[in-house]
C-alpha cells in the first residue's frame, strides 16, 4: 500500500480524476464505490486513473485531504484574524461546524470509521488530513492571540482539542447515531455562541 504521506502524480486530469472520485465516494462509500465507476464519473479511461492513483485507498485519502485543506484555505481567507478575539472564535466555529455537519464531513466521518477494522490507516490519515489540521491552526491563532493578551493559554494543545470538541456538541452526537442529518442555522448558533462563550469563560482576560 502507498504510505499517505507520499504525493501523487500531477497531471492535466488529475483534478478532474479527484472530482469525479469524490462524487463516488460520497454516493456509494468506500466499500461500494468502484474503480470503474469513479473513471466513468471522472470522463477518463482506468489507465488514465490508475496512472495518478495506484489504489482506491490512496484516491480516497488524496479526495479527504485536497477538502480538508481547501476547507481550511477558505476559512484562513474570509476570517479576519485580527478581529477582536471573540469574533475571530465565532467565525472559526462557524466553518468548523459547517464542515462538520456537510455532507461531505458526515460521510467521510463514517467511511473512516466504517473501513477502521480493514484499513485502520485511513483513520489515522484522515485525523492527520483533517482534526489534525484544525488543531494546528488554532494553536497559531492562540498563540498570537496570548501574545496580544487577549486569552490566557498555557497547554495550547489542550485548548485547541478543547474548542473543537465544543463546537460539536448536540450536533455531532445527533448527526452519529442518525437521528437527524439536517441542522437549522438556529441550532448551529445556539452551538457556536455556547462554545465561545465557555471557552472564553475559562481562557479569556
Amino acid at each position: 500500500m502507498p504510505d499517505g504521506t507520499i504525493e501523487p502524480k500531477k497531471g492535466r486530469k488529475f483534478d478532474q480524476v479527484l472530482e469525479g472520485a469524490r462524487q463516488v465516494f460520497l454516493s456509494d462509500g468506500f466499500e461500494g464505490a468502484s474503480v470503474d465507476d469513479i473513471a466513468k464519473a471522472a470522463g477518463v479511461s482506468k489507465a488514465t486513473l490508475y496512472s495518478y492513483f495506484p489504489d482506491k485507498r490512496f484516491l480516497f485519502m488524496q479526495v479527504a485531504k485536497t477538502e480538508c485543506a481547501r476547507q481550511a484555505d477558505h476559512a484562513i481567507e474570509t476570517i479576519n484574524m485580527d478581529a477582536p478575539v471573540q469574533k475571530v472564535l465565532c467565525d472559526i466555529a462557524m466553518e468548523m461546524v459547517d464542515f462538520i455537519t456537510s455532507q461531505f464531513g458526515k460521510r467521510i466521518f463514517r467511511i473512516c470509521v466504517g473501513e477502521s477494522d480493514r484499513f485502520p490507516e485511513l483513520g489515522r490519515e484522515f485525523y492527520e488530513s483533517g482534526p489534525m489540521l484544525i488543531r494546528n491552526r488554532l494553536v497559531e491563532y492562540f498563540q498570537k492571540a496570548v501574545a496580544k493578551g487577549e486569552l490566557n493559554i498555557t497547554d495550547f494543545e489542550l485548548a485547541a482539542e478543547q474548542f473543537h470538541e465544543l463546537c460539536k456538541a448536540d450536533l455531532f452526537p445527533r448527526m452519529v447515531f442518525n437521528m437527524t442529518d439536517e441542522f437549522t442555522p438556529a441550532e448551529k448558533s445556539r452551538v457556536i455562541n455556547g462554545a465561545v462563550e465557555m471557552f472564553m469563560a475559562r481562557y479569556g482576560t
